[in-house]
């Protein structure tokens, strides 16, 4: 089977920034983006740490506190291809991934592709698709790439999901099943906006959408550069040992079920790096393990039955988890 490249192929002699570069970079994209969102620098500042951790984000949240606004100004922030799906009950895994199209004049099949190739891809209401249309997305978000009719294609570099859903709202809706939460690296809550924030939101969108005004501040090599330096961030032992045992101890928690895959180990190192240099650091502490477990694992893990009627949230769960585990754990302990 045969890997076909469609779009702009993975990026070649790609050179880490120096710290400066990354720096300027990195408030440029935050700044853009508080254009848009107002008084949410933390969770401006994780959604832009999953990118460069080449994971995924859902913002699950409920209506009209920004979860739309923030991953269409992420994706504007950036100068390359963004395309944005209304997930739908009626959208066809085919809408998502492409289909092959029968063409009369060469008499041979041809290749349409579908909105998942671009560099970020906005799913907006992600459970309001069928299961079978959720599904699409498994192998394009874990392997960045499409298999269509037998043939393989790869996807853009980067490549991003920021997919949308409201947790309340359950008419019409499909929850998503543990595989495709496990592939987002985390999910965010945006929350409602202080007073002051609020009062500044409507100053600035009260007239006009700020969208509409709202330019790319990097391109798509500049953001294949900073992960490049990302990778670069060093990770000790004892904190590879950290995570793994903060993984393992969810297995066993008494009030899951369900516990951290492997894939959350990963994901929870490869961000942690990202916040690291987000700090003008090029190591990584127990602190930013820390930080990052409630949104990077707490939507992968299933709580007990006694957990759900005693309205044990698994994002207290992990938070109970974190506080009792010693810093020093050895994985298995």
């Amino acid at each position: 089977m045969t890997a076909h490249p469609i779009g702009s192929t993975a990026q070649t002699h790609v050179t880490a920034m120096t710290a400066r570069e990354f720096n300027e970079a990195t408030d440029a994209v935050v700044g853009n983006i508080e254009r848009v969102i107002e008084g949410k620098t933390a969770i401006v500042r994780l959604a832009l740490s999953v990118l460069l951790a080449e994971g995924h984000l859902l913002i699950e949240d409920v209506p009209g506190v920004g979860k739309t606004k923030l991953a269409k100004a992420m994706a504007t922030s950036i100068d390359c291809s963004v395309r944005r799906i209304q997930f739908t009950p009626d959208l066809l895994p085919s809408d998502v991934t492409g289909v092959s199209i029968f063409n009369q004049d060469s008499h041979e099949f041809a290749f349409k592709p579908g909105a998942v190739f671009a560099n970020i891809v906005v799913g907006d209401e992600i459970n309001r698709a069928s299961p079978k249309t959720q599904s699409a997305l498994l192998e394009c978000m874990e392997e960045r790439q499409v298999t269509v009719d037998g043939e393989t294609y790869r996807l853009q570099t980067p490549f991003m999901v920021i997919a949308t859903q409201n947790p309340i709202e359950m008419e019409g809706t499909y929850p998503l099943p543990e595989a495709q939460r496990d592939r987002f690296t985390a999910r965010v809550a945006i929350g409602y906006p202080d007073a002051k924030a609020e009062l500044a939101m409507l100053d600035v969108h009260g007239a006009s959408d700020p969208l509409d005004g709202l330019g790319a501040v990097v391109d798509a090599h500049t953001v294949a550069r900073m992960i490049q330096t990302v990778r670069g961030i060093h990770v000790s032992e004892a904190i590879k040992q950290y995570a793994v045992a903060l993984v393992t101890a969810t297995r066993q928690a008494p009030d899951l079920r369900l516990g951290a895959s492997p894939r959350a180990a990963l994901q929870l190192l490869r961000t942690a790096r990202a916040v690291a240099a987000f700090e003008h650091r090029d190591f990584v502490l127990p602190d930013d393990i820390q930080h990052l477990a409630v949104p990077v694992l707490a939507h992968r893990v299933i709580p007990t039955s006694d957990a759900q009627l005693a309205r044990r949230t698994t994002d207290a769960i992990i938070a109970d988890v974190v506080r009792r585990l010693p810093v020093n754990a050895e994985p298995g302990r």
